[in-house]
């Protein structure tokens, strides 16, 4: 193996959520001059609203300009004020009403596969005031059932991501969901790697490796442990070559896109920032490989009479 970041079989992306105060199309371009591989694309207001008119036509230009770019795509549904200009993300699954937001992940789901998207990616959502613990539950997988038929007939992976403070926080909540919905193969995990240093209770390339058969979608940022604040690279506390080595190792091909969703005021140099630190910790982590690989001793067979007898 050589020290060459490439030799991991990383793609490095970024979320459009970070590029909040820019035009979708500015935020393409901009991100595609940086160098990135792909975009992690949350539906939003003025990112490809999915309840706008044309939804069909622009999604069939946005799929033109995201390969006249050369960039792939994975589709977020993380959307602050999308489905109620009220309150934050809401309604999520687990709400009385959850109406809407199923047709925003049937809608999602199909926004993917019309883009030719590597994943569509959803949560839970925090449990409202006054339903119960239970409740709640049967709720989720109830929705999470709908959501699973449609990406199923679609032929688009789910990455159903663990967030602090949610329902399903964890991979052991993620893991009960999806027994619960009978392991179907189409329910992935989407693995953000800064909460895996929040609130997972072994060290995050272990995280990595623990979920590697199902991993369909990585977001990554730093953070620090027991605070669910999305940092830029080098201000938290995760070692990145080690998670690096780790995806590579797990045979992880999809995006591993950063996921900075409170920086869109300085994004164009955050993006680029990002980026210079993901490759010299891919090729920091291509070194200890290939150091590794040329320290192994490789035991030479006897040839036949060099032990006497």
């Amino acid at each position: 193996m050589t020290a060459d970041p490439a030799a991991l079989g990383l793609r490095f992306g970024y979320g459009t959520n970070g590029f909040a105060n820019h035009r979708l199309d500015d935020a393409l371009a901009v991100l595609a001059d940086l160098g990135y591989r792909g975009v992690a694309l949350t539906l939003d207001h003025d990112h490809l609203d999915p309840f706008a008119p044309g939804l069909a036509r622009r999604t069939a230009a946005l799929r033109r300009r995201l390969d006249a770019l050369g960039l792939a795509v994975v589709v977020e549904t993380g959307a602050r004020y999308l489905l109620d200009p009220w309150h934050k993300h809401a309604p999520t699954l687990l709400h009385d009403d959850p109406a809407r937001r199923i047709e925003f992940l049937r809608r999602a789901v199909s926004v993917g596969a019309d883009l030719g998207a590597e994943a569509v990616s959803f949560w839970a959502g925090v449990r409202p005031a006054g339903v119960a613990p239970d409740v709640a539950w049967d709720r989720l997988v109830a929705g999470c059932a709908v959501v699973c038929d449609a990406a199923d007939a679609a032929g688009v992976p789910l990455g159903f991501e663990p967030e602090p403070g949610m329902l399903v926080e964890d991979i052991a909540g993620w893991r009960r969901l999806r027994a619960a919905l009978g392991d179907p193969a189409v329910f992935g995990i989407t693995l953000d790697i800064g909460h895996c240093r929040c609130l997972e209770p072994v060290d995050v390339p272990d995280c990595v490796c623990s979920v590697a058969e199902h991993l369909v979608n990585v977001q990554i940022d730093d953070m620090r442990r027991g605070v669910h604040e999305h940092l830029e690279f080098g201000q938290g506390e995760i070692d990145f070559p080690p998670v690096l080595r780790a995806l590579a190792d797990a045979g992880y091909r999809g995006l591993v896109a950063v996921e900075l969703p409170r920086h869109s005021h300085a994004a164009p140099g955050v993006a680029a920032r990002s980026l210079d630190f993901l490759r010299a910790a891919a090729a920091t982590a291509a070194r200890a490989a290939a150091t590794a690989e040329a320290g192994r001793v490789v035991p030479v067979p006897a040839r036949a009479g060099e032990h006497g007898g």
